[in-house]
């Protein structure tokens, strides 16, 4: 795993130690087994989006809390210069940056999502996570797996949809893609 990885799971670690849980309280708030949250938190594992927010409401911290260690503070506006928003790796071949890492109470969290397809292929996991998601593609062809149904989005080209249904995107072809999503999260 990388350094930001390894970065994130410290953090978690020690954000629930603060607030006085236990990995196996926080495990059984999460309805996951305690190995496999463990595994999150030693870094073992790539949390999953939809993880990270159930952990950020579960500690009452903003998630840009847990994935850059710095705490928004801003209330009216977020500027983002290119090149400046936080790269977060979740698991190999699949980065994103936080579009408004800096700004407080989000109600919606934008992300730009760039895929390796070495990587990613062979890590894709599908998630679920309440709330809504949108995905708009940038760059290169992006295939979506929803509810076991396959879509492929194109530059251009945009998917909004119920992620409560399992999903997962990874590049269609064997060359990188950069897609934009929206999340909605009612956690958030």
């Amino acid at each position: 795993m990388s350094e930001k990885i390894k970065e994130m799971a410290d953090r978690i670690r020690e954000i629930r130690e603060v607030s006085g849980m236990t990995a196996d309280t926080l495990a059984q708030k999460l309805n996951i087994p305690l190995d496999q949250y463990m595994r999150y938190e030693n870094a073992e594992d790539g949390v999953p989006i939809s993880t990270l927010y159930q952990i950020a409401g579960i500690l009452d911290v903003e998630m840009t809390e847990l994935l850059t260690g710095s705490t928004p503070r801003l209330q009216s506006y977020c500027y983002v210069k290119n090149g400046e928003a936080p790269y977060i790796e979740r698991y190999k071949g699949y980065t994103f940056q936080s579009l408004a890492y800096s700004f407080m109470n989000k109600k919606i969290e934008p992300l730009l999502v760039t895929i390796d397809p070495e990587e990613n292929t062979k890590n894709m996991a599908l998630v679920t996570h309440p709330g809504q998601e949108f995905n708009f593609a940038l760059e290169g062809r992006i295939k979506v797996i929803l509810g076991g149904k396959e879509i492929i989005l194109e530059p251009g080209d945009s998917l909004y949809f119920d992620p409560t249904i399992p999903h997962g995107q990874t590049a269609a072809d064997n060359k990188p893609c950069k897609f934009l999503t929206v999340i909605l999260n009612d956690k958030l």
